[in-house]
């Protein structure tokens, strides 16, 4: 419960913030394209100064020489063009903090389940990168055509937040072992329609997998298989219950799963709860 609490209000604090964030990023993202046409039209007047008058007054010339005009010129649509990249990127991050926090916890909304995958992975991008003690984790995903699904958005996204923090965790532990130097990190996110008004989604990572004595566990509250003072055990209890009581579906271990640990999530495209 108070795990629970404490994502929900991070939730909070990271929606208020990307909305915050969100306005003036607008701002600088609606400008930067006009400020990038006067640049050039700005560039293209001095050019036809320079082609109408070759001969210009020495204070002229020793102003272009001491800004550098040519280099000035040739870098400022150069430099226009990477201030555009960044505010693109800027938007992404925010609207998928936005998608990820989701203050409607609440509420059930018809969402897009691969939007909320991938906005958790955005969220996890700094711990599936490259660090100096091991290779990245590859993320690859096998997405099939899904409805929108009606549900509990930030509380499915905590679930895949928990089941993915979980994949890194297990393979930043088999990376950390030296004695496979050919080994590459993955995790696999399948997602499916099933029969009967469902649709899954499978995520897989092909680290050490979970032994068998502990699979019956998983889903016990308190219980981790993390050193003391790394897990809490509230995860995975809490995201089971989120699955079974919220969503009246089912999140299970899959024990025919050979390759590293697969975890398994069906719920149904329409809610009860909804009516």
């Amino acid at each position: 419960l108070i795990q629970q609490e404490k994502l929900s209000a991070l939730g909070q604090m990271v929606a208020g913030i990307a909305h915050e964030i969100n306005n003036p990023v607008n701002f600088i993202y609606g400008n930067i394209i006009h400020a990038h046409d006067y640049a050039d039209d700005l560039i293209r007047l001095l050019r036809l100064y320079q082609q109408h008058y070759p001969e210009p007054m020495p204070e002229i010339v020793h102003q272009a020489q001491a800004i550098d005009f040519e280099f000035l010129a040739d870098d400022l649509p150069k430099l226009m063009q990477s201030m555009q990249v960044g505010t693109d990127r800027i938007r992404d991050i925010v609207l998928n903090l936005r998608n990820f926090s989701r203050l409607d916890e609440a509420e059930v909304k018809s969402v897009d389940i691969h939007e909320g995958i991938n906005s958790t992975l955005m969220i996890l991008s700094s711990r599936l990168k490259e660090q100096p003690h091991r290779e990245a984790i590859n993320v690859v995903k096998q997405y099939s055509l899904l409805p929108p699904v009606k549900c509990f958005p930030g509380q499915l996204n905590q679930v895949f937040m928990n089941v993915l923090s979980n994949a890194v965790d297990a393979l930043e532990d088999r990376l950390t072992d030296a004695s496979d130097p050919a080994y590459t990190a993955q995790i696999t996110i399948a997602s499916q329609t099933l029969p009967n008004n469902l649709v899954r989604v499978q995520i897989a990572d092909n680290g050490p997998g979970i032994p068998l004595e502990l699979r019956q566990r998983i889903f016990d509250p308190f219980f981790t298989t993390k050193p003391i003072g790394k897990g809490t055990g509230l995860g995975m209890s809490i995201s089971h219950q989120i699955i079974t009581e919220r969503h009246e579906g089912k999140f299970y271990y899959d024990d025919d799963y050979k390759a590293g640990a697969r975890f398994v999530i069906e719920i149904p495209v329409t809610q009860n709860t909804a009516e």
